[in-house]
């Protein structure tokens, strides 16, 4: 799913989505307490965990729109149940593994895989006592298709579905808020159909791994407490915790919901009293809290929030810390998304590339805590899928320096035959990407390229550059697959259809390969279709790859986790995120 993850060094995603990958992230940590004293491993009940993060509210509440790894991570742990999800594991293959959760099973295809069905299991209720039906599964889908209404959630029920398309090539079906008679409800109904307590889905095209499509994008919603636009901010939880507070720029506090019932979910074992997270505190403030470690702070962590560059080594060179912090090959690849309809000339978007000093960037996250330089979308971590790109050795015929070529930028901006614009650069307001930025304004001038840096509050980045009129030429990002497959991965950065194209690409020939290649029932056939798609959005300079990402993250010292061994904390591999639904504190 288009995890996109949130953090001080990755700071706003960068898609959704359960990334099932076996190196990913996750198995990593050392785990436990940073006193040195481990913890006995044995769970207990009780007490406040507490997030700090620099945020200053979520992108999304509303589980038809969360499309950022870190929220479904931590909305699927509190808040949201999914008919499939991922294993509580440390062990990253293991992390990986579907399990059940509101279905009885991992689902059920036909012969080629055009039609699944889930049934769902006895005993799941929403908050007011109401059970979770099959029509809540049902209306939860429907509202994808309101484009107007639910943005920038995962598509994938707009693209699988069988529902025709108008002349435009959009669905017939426009979503349950449209009254008129020419929405095709009938085709939806035709789509997606409730018997009892199985629901089946009907596809357009072969999904042989479409289990794993509705870990997201596929969540419950009662009718009856839909609200459109404004459920972001109250949804209904079906969890073992409700939202009992929301103040943005403040604080969100969840507390038990008494009409969950324990023997109806196999995820969740609900062990604080209470979830707050503390919003939109200085990334600084976070690191010195966590270091110290004293008082309440023992019972806190962040969501998403990375060490800060400048306390990695005292994080981890430090023996003191070994038991309480985590660093991991994560699910993300980052890069900057460049708007082709704001900046048409490939020549020009090729000189913003070789211009870049990449090494600066990576030295700016961290050095090797960063990552590695990437080389396209698809990370080596999908090695079935992946292949080098070559665009930094070959594609221009000379070697790229990791530092920038301004004088092959000059070159290719006199091919360009048009004056260079003025770049603005979209990025979330933190300090780390402040220098990022500030870095990108310095190499780019030494090829006569002037760049305007943009900051934007994180909570509310996504929802600005996925706004046409908002976003700028170039946006960062960062992006995992929702599951083990590029087609998690091409499609949605770069087809309209996808549901994360920031670069704004609708590419008709383009479109169509991604759709045989999607389609290819042979997994090596179209591992391949899948390499050659990256090496050619590559080379169209959509967009400009800068780190195969690593994460660090710490915790308290009374923070814990009853997957980690000896209730060690740990990354937890989908997601690259701590493995938020079996999390306790100790006293």
């Amino acid at each position: 799913m288009g995890k996109a993850r949130y953090g001080l060094r990755a700071v706003a995603l960068a898609s959704v989505v359960a990334m099932s990958l076996a190196a990913c992230g996750g198995g990593s940590s050392d785990g436990g307490t940073g006193s040195g004293s481990a913890d006995s491993g044995k769970p207990v009940k009780g007490g406040t965990l507490t997030f700090l993060t620099v945020q200053k509210q979520f992108n999304h509440m509303d589980p038809t729109r969360v499309y950022t790894g870190e929220d479904l991570a931590w909305t699927g742990g509190y808040l949201f149940r999914s008919l499939t999800t991922f294993k509580l594991s440390p062990d990253e293959k293991q992390a990986n593994t579907l399990v059940p959760d509101l279905a009885t099973d991992t689902g059920t295809p036909n012969a080629d895989a055009t039609q699944w069905k889930f049934t769902l299991r006895d005993g799941p209720t929403w908050e007011d006592g109401s059970p979770v039906t099959c029509e809540d599964v049902k209306y939860g889908v429907s509202r994808v298709f309101a484009s107007d209404v639910i943005t920038e959630g995962p598509q994938y029920a707009a693209q699988y579905l069988d529902i025709p398309k108008d002349k435009d090539g959009a669905s017939v079906y426009k979503g349950p808020y449209d009254t008129s008679k020419a929405n095709d409800t009938a085709a939806f109904d035709k789509a997606v159909v409730c018997d009892g307590n199985t629901i089946t889905f009907n596809l357009a095209l072969a999904v042989p791994d479409f289990n794993y499509t509705v870990t997201l994008g596929f969540f419950p919603v009662p009718k009856s407490a839909d609200t459109g636009e404004k459920y972001d901010d109250k949804p209904m939880s079906n969890g073992p915790y409700k939202i009992q507070e929301y103040s943005k720029g403040s604080q969100m506090v969840l507390v038990r919901n008494d009409n969950w019932s324990p023997e109806s979910d196999p995820i969740r074992p609900a062990y604080p009293d209470k979830i707050v997270v503390k919003f939109g505190l200085d990334p600084s403030v976070i690191d010195q809290r966590l270091i110290q470690d004293s008082g309440t702070d023992q019972q806190t962590t962040t969501i998403g929030d990375s060490v800060q560059s400048a306390n990695l080594p005292t994080v981890f060179k430090d023996d003191r810390f070994k038991h309480r912090r985590a660093d991991a090959l994560d699910a993300y690849s980052y890069y900057y998304a460049i708007n082709v309809q704001k900046l048409p000339n490939l020549k020009q978007r090729q000189a913003i590339e070789v211009a870049l000093d990449r090494a600066q960037i990576r030295t700016i996250q961290g050095g090797t805590y960063g990552g590695d330089l990437a080389d396209g979308l698809i990370k080596p971590n999908l090695p079935q899928d992946y292949a080098p790109s070559g665009v930094w050795d070959t594609m221009y015929g000379q070697k790229i320096p990791d530092t920038g070529d301004p004088e092959l930028a000059k070159k290719l901006i006199a091919e360009s035959g048009e004056p260079m614009p003025t770049i603005t650069f979209d990025y979330g307001d933190t300090p780390e990407r402040n220098k990022e930025a500030a870095s990108m304004v310095a190499s780019l001038a030494k090829a006569g390229i002037k760049v305007k840096p943009n900051p934007i509050e994180t909570g509310q980045y996504y929802s600005i550059v996925f706004d046409p009129q908002k976003a700028h030429e170039v946006m960062w990002a960062g992006w995992g697959p929702d599951w083990p497959n590029a087609s998690t991965v091409i499609p949605p950065l770069f087809t309209q259809a996808g549901g994360w194209d920031l670069s704004q690409v609708d590419d008709k020939a383009f479109n169509q390969k991604v759709h045989d290649v999607a389609t290819t029932l042979d997994r090596t056939a179209q591992a391949d279709g899948w390499k050659a798609l990256n090496k050619e959005a590559v080379q169209n300079v959509w967009a400009i790859p800068t780190l195969f990402g690593r994460s660090q993250s710490m915790a308290g010292s009374k923070v814990h986790s009853a997957s980690g061994p000896n209730g060690d904390i740990y990354f937890w591999a989908p997601f690259t995120s701590w493995p938020y639904a079996d999390m306790y504190v100790t006293q």
